[in-house]
């Protein structure tokens, strides 16, 4: 490959990232009530950012579409934690499902690895977000441990019931994109 395909493969892979975080950073604004929570297809999608793009550059666009939404709806003293714990999605499923995006066709097994990564990536959402629960409670909010774990038993349902919608939403739409891609001529240059 040459010095230039080199470079517009990779200003194609920055606009690609570009349009994602702005994908993500719109998702977020769109809910569905479900029981006592809302269900957010922002996960998903950051699932398939690392699936896309790998871990580094899908960490940057879910980060960054995540961000860029606190800091829009006023959470912006979170947009920081937000970064990082969705940018986490997107690099757990960026590792597990390395060069799946590459491969001609997907098998069986490939499938299952795309759900294992949505899946892995998801939960490690959840464990930041009580994580984070955690020490704002203990720490910044000064609640107690009884309180604090009350809080956290109170969000814990809500996010996992979104990170089983996230296993779904991410293999799902990566599995219809990567044809799209493929037959745009696209793929190879991810």
């Amino acid at each position: 490959m040459t010095e230039r395909n080199i470079r517009s493969s990779m200003t194609l892979r920055i606009c690609f990232c570009g349009v994602l975080a702005a994908i993500i950073f719109v998702a977020n604004y769109f809910r569905i009530p479900f029981g006592d929570t809302k269900l957010h297809l922002t996960n998903g999608l950051c699932a398939l950012s690392g699936l896309l793009f790998g871990p580094g550059l899908g960490f940057v666009a879910a980060g960054l579409g995540s961000g860029l939404y606190d800091i829009m709806a006023g959470y912006g003293a979170e947009c920081l934690i937000t970064l990082v714990s969705k940018g986490a999605i997107a690099l757990v499923a960026g590792l597990i499902g390395m060069g799946l995006i590459r491969k001609q066709r997907l098998t069986q097994a490939d499938v299952i690895r795309v759900v294992i990564a949505c899946v892995v990536g998801a939960l490690t959402y959840v464990a930041l977000y009580m994580l984070k629960t955690y020490i704002f409670g203990m720490w910044v909010n000064h609640l107690g441990t009884d309180a604090t774990l009350v809080k956290m038993g109170t969000k814990l349902p809500g996010s996992l019931i979104n990170a089983v919608f996230a296993a779904i939403v991410g293999p799902v739409l990566f599995c219809a994109l990567k044809p799209a891609l493929k037959s745009a001529g696209l793929l190879e240059k991810l």
